[in-house]
């Protein structure tokens, strides 16, 4: 399906959004990680047949308008369902990973009635997390890999793991997609939304089906943090992957009809079993 790009102006900012019109009940809201631009997430859209997608570059990333202050989750959240607004978009499902997983997480929290369907891939409850090796999380937090596609390169297999530990060359589509943020304070102003934030109060409170998707090999967001999402959230089901950070990307062929599968069959779900 052909990707529709345009600008739309929320809160004062022209903010760039992405969509893959189809058929479906429900468009699914798509949350980046952070850094990302929307390009990143088209092949994932493209990928899942028959579902209508929406994402889009957060403020001071990809082709975004950077704003004059840093914004919290809830305010990042609050504007996402304006960017809804102005497509008519009602009830959406919700999918959000890495640090968009955070979004996510407050977007279901903060619109409970708006967000159907909850996926989380490779991330965690915010600050009451079990984190990565701190070499790891330095390298993250240096918006370099963003600005040198070299460095980029040079980082993956020790930041994202998986498959990029055996075949460092599945970096080449990703680093062809990026675009740098339109200066660091974009990337900055990210961490600080990040900062502090947690989710782990109010975990319990969401009453959303929730598939959580998380990688055995994840040196920034190691498998554990997904158990304890799993272990908070009432309605949710958590698959491991035998795969790294981006297994969004390098597992995509296996992963999307899992998604496709979820969002079409879901219901309530009890306290699932983990699936490996």
């Amino acid at each position: 399906m052909e990707i529709e790009e345009c600008f739309v102006e929320v809160i004062g900012l022209q903010i760039h959004v992405a969509r893959k019109l189809d058929k479906s009940n429900r468009p699914l809201l798509l949350f980046n990680g952070i850094g990302a631009n929307l390009e990143i997430l088209i092949p994932l859209m493209q990928e899942l047949d028959g579902i209508e997608c929406i994402t889009f570059d957060m403020p001071g990333i990809g082709l975004s308008e950077a704003p004059r202050f840093p914004m919290r989750f809830k305010a990042l959240a609050k504007m996402s369902a304006q960017i809804l607004d102005h497509f008519g978009y009602g009830q959406v499902d919700t999918l959000g990973v890495s640090w968009g997983g955070a979004i996510a997480q407050e977007f279901s929290y903060r619109f409970p009635k708006r967000c159907q369907n909850l996926i989380l891939a490779a991330t965690s409850a915010g600050a009451i997390m079990v984190p990565g090796k701190p070499s790891v999380f330095m390298k993250l937090s240096n918006p370099k890999r963003y600005f040198d596609k070299d460095y980029l390169k040079d980082i993956a297999q020790h930041i994202y793991g998986g498959e990029l530990r055996k075949d460092p060359e599945l970096m080449n589509e990703y680093t062809d997609r990026v675009r740098p943020p339109k200066s660091s304070q974009g990337y900055l102003f990210q961490l600080y939304a990040a900062a502090y934030w947690t989710s782990i109060h109010w975990l319990h409170k969401l009453q959303q089906p929730t598939l959580i998707l998380a990688g055995t090999d994840d040196p920034l967001v190691p498998v554990i943090n997904a158990r304890i999402l799993h272990s908070r959230i009432p309605y949710s089901q958590l698959i491991e992957i035998d795969c790294g950070h981006l297994f969004l990307m390098t597992k995509m062929s296996e992963i999307a009809p899992m998604i496709t599968d979820f969002l079409t069959h879901s219901s309530p779900l009890q306290q699932a079993e983990v699936i490996h």
